[in-house]
Order: C-alpha cells, then sequence, then structure tokens
C-alpha cells in the first residue's frame, strides 16, 4: 500500500519537496518561515509538501524529497497534520509580513 501509495505522489512532484517524516528535521515556526523566505527568494515557485497516509510514506517519496521536516516525535492521523502544517504555513507567511498572527 505504502509503495503504491509512494508511486502516485511522485507523479505529481515538481519544484522543491519537502517530506513530512518522524525522523525529518524539526523546525520551529520562525525557521518554516525563513525557509519558505530564503526558497521563495531563490526563486522556487512551487514547493510541495508530501503528507503520508497512516502508514507513512515510501523510501522512494523521502529519497527523492529535497528535505525531510518533522513538527514532533509524536504520530498523528494525516488528516489532522494537514490542518496543522495548513495553520504552520499561514503562520510562516504572517510572520514574514510581520503579521499581529504570529505573536
Amino acid at each position: 500500500i505504502k509503495e503504491k501509495e509512494g508511486e502516485k505522489i511522485l507523479s505529481h512532484l515538481s519544484g522543491y519537496t519537502i517530506a513530512m517524516a518522524i525522523e525529518g528535521k524539526k523546525t520551529s515556526s520562525e525557521k518554516l518561515a525563513e525557509k519558505l523566505k530564503t526558497l521563495s527568494s531563490m526563486g522556487v515557485g512551487v514547493i510541495n509538501f508530501v503528507i503520508g497516509g497512516s502508514y507513512g510514506l515510501s523510501d522512494k517519496v523521502k529519497n527523492k524529497a529535497n528535505e525531510l521536516m518533522s513538527f514532533s516525535d509524536n504520530t498523528f492521523p494525516h488528516t489532522l497534520f494537514r490542518l496543522m502544517l495548513s495553520e504552520q504555513i499561514y503562520r510562516a507567511f504572517a510572520i514574514n509580513s510581520n503579521s499581529a498572527y504570529h505573536k
């Protein structure tokens, strides 16, 4: 199942890919904001955040990714994690625009 899902994911990837994986590098909201700002200033127009299903990500997807990122050592349901990741991306843009959203 994980390998079939991985093949489907790989067929959709373009640009810079960040695979969300428990063994990835942990980052703060500020560091994520800095990363997105840096990628943008480098002219990267497409950034993929990849979240695996309930079995995780295939090794092929992890190897194709430009980097592995983690929010926690905990495991979350992927549907909940999509919301968490969306909020962190929003927060990163708020940080980069000096918005009051991020205190």
